[in-house]
């Protein structure tokens, strides 16, 4: 009988010291002031430029990285393509190139061609060199526009949220090469 109240002490005991030890605060983190990073006032910004993914030729900036498996679907049903394709100011290839898109999109829709993108556009131009914005979506490529959001950025685009408009210029269906005209609408500092 008398064991029973010693190991219900003993819980009890370790209970207390368990639940009464002294609150710490966490070394890796603290509070900061939004003035101390300039964090006054919020822009929007409107960015308009074209990407261009070219999948052939002599020097692709789109190349197959993973293959659909067997399932030999009309949407490429797991298809992995990585690019870094260029930002230009005008549809024509020839165009001033204002940065680059480097990332990689996926076919992830059995059904219909949607691609999962996950990029980055690296600015080189202008006051936002070396500045980035980061774009993780659904991209339905065959609707006349699609939506992604901005989901981060670095730079001048510190804090960065917003979407990006894109709107197909031109595709050749033999060569799978496009030109996607883009609006990129974003939040930042």
């Amino acid at each position: 009988m008398a064991k029973k109240p010693i190991i219900t002490q003993f819980f009890i005991t370790i209970f207390l010291l368990h639940t009464l030890k002294p609150i710490q605060s966490q070394p890796f983190s603290r509070k900061l002031s939004r003035n101390s990073f300039g964090l006054q006032k919020e822009k929007l910004t409107h960015l308009h430029f074209y990407f261009h993914d070219i999948v052939t030729g002599h020097h692709p900036t789109a190349v197959k990285v993973a293959a659909p498996g067997t399932n030999a679907s009309r949407s490429f049903f797991g298809l992995v393509m990585m690019m870094d394709d260029p930002l230009t100011l005008t549809p024509e290839p020839g165009s001033k190139i204002v940065g680059r898109a480097q990332g990689i999109y996926a076919s992830a829709d059995l059904k219909e061609l949607g691609f999962l993108m996950v990029l980055n556009y690296c600015f080189t131009e202008g006051k936002y060199n070396g500045s980035t914005l980061s774009i993780l979506g659904r991209n339905a490529a065959l609707m006349p526009m699609r939506e992604m959001p901005v989901v981060g950025g670095s730079g001048l685009f510190r804090f960065a949220r917003g979407y990006a408009q894109a709107k197909t210029h031109s595709i050749d269906f033999k060569t799978g090469n496009a030109v996607v005209e883009y609006d990129v609408f974003v939040l930042h500092y």
